[in-house]
């Protein structure tokens, strides 16, 4: 079945719901606020084939941040690289579907994770398809915290020194890494500035917008004299109220009670028509309220700005 753009980012967002919450894995705000920019290239740019995954003349993504490996899981299995029964195999021992993306499976061009290498190899790609007179275009998408990373500069020098027009990065740019936001772990902006001093066409956009990502994607690829820079402006944590511009849902996963029940309903609630939960066809009907369940929280030690929305099935 095609789903639209919209339909297939709240299915990553889903999946991502329920694979972490399996696994134990972390970094669901990453996956959440990556959702709509991979829906996007998924759905309507990306020249890719489910059937030949390594087509040599398809377009080549790389997510450099590899961590929101669960977000191109997602999407690989709803476009059909995968099962999407695989994804519940996420982080299991033995699993192909590590915690940071990896090329062993179909559909993931480079394998990632230390972050500060995707745009070199992205680069490395785009300089390729020049030399072998390739048509195929190279996207990688970055984490604003990523850019924290010298080598990111370097090979933004090296794309706009062979003016790469096939290469276009997006920067998820959700403010927020690790432990804290990105401006107190490490200045960086102006962000755009940065990017337009090192020669490179700059877009700045709403990262969950998708009228403006599709607009964004489609001056990159008509853009020919040097590489292109996305910044999408996006919030972590995207789609589930209590987890949104929330650090702590960098590492932490949803556990039992009322953090997963709050989370499916709360998604539930705005479910596009067309598409059916693949977990809980009919959302949680009695979902667990805070205190009740398994959750670990009842000391009171999360975070200031935790202040969850529920969501009662009827």
């Amino acid at each position: 079945m095609s789903v639209t753009s919209e339909q297939l980012a709240w299915l990553i967002r889903r999946h991502g719901i329920e694979m972490t919450h399996i696994s134990g894995g972390s970094h669901i705000g990453s996956i959440m606020s990556v959702a709509d920019i991979l829906a996007v290239l998924y759905a309507e740019v990306l020249h890719v084939d489910p059937r030949h995954p390594d087509l040599e003349d398809r377009d080549r993504f790389i997510l450099s941040k590899g961590h929101a490996s669960a977000a191109v899981y997602a999407v690989l299995a709803e476009k059909g690289f995968i099962h999407t029964d695989e994804l519940l195999t996420h982080y299991a021992n033995g699993s192909r579907l590590s915690g940071h993306v990896s090329k062993a499976v179909p559909g993931v061009d480079f394998t990632t994770g230390s972050l500060g290498h995707g745009l070199s190899a992205a680069a490395g790609m785009a300089l390729a398809a020049r030399k072998d007179h390739k048509t195929y275009h190279v996207y990688t998408i970055l984490g604003d915290g990523e850019c924290d990373e010298g080598t990111v500069w370097e090979a933004a020098l090296f794309a706009n020194h062979y003016e790469l027009g096939g290469l276009t990065a997006i920067v998820d740019h959700n403010h927020m890494q690790s432990l804290d936001t990105c401006e107190r772990t490490l200045k960086l902006e102006k962000l755009a500035d940065k990017w337009r001093a090192f020669g490179w066409k700059t877009i700045e956009i709403d990262g969950h917008d998708h009228r403006q990502l599709r607009q964004a994607f489609k001056e990159a690829s008509e853009w020919t004299e040097g590489p292109t820079v996305i910044i999408a402006d996006t919030i972590k944590g995207k789609g589930v109220s209590f987890m949104e511009n929330d650090i702590l849902w960098h590492y932490r996963f949803p556990h039992d009670g009322w953090e997963y029940d709050g989370a499916v309903n709360e998604l539930y609630s705005h479910k596009p028509e067309g598409i059916e939960d693949p977990y809980t066809p009919g959302g949680i009907p009695t979902p667990c309220l805070p205190g009740e369940g398994a959750d670990i929280f009842n000391d009171h030690t999360v975070s200031a700005t935790y202040h969850p929305t529920f969501y009662t099935m009827e």
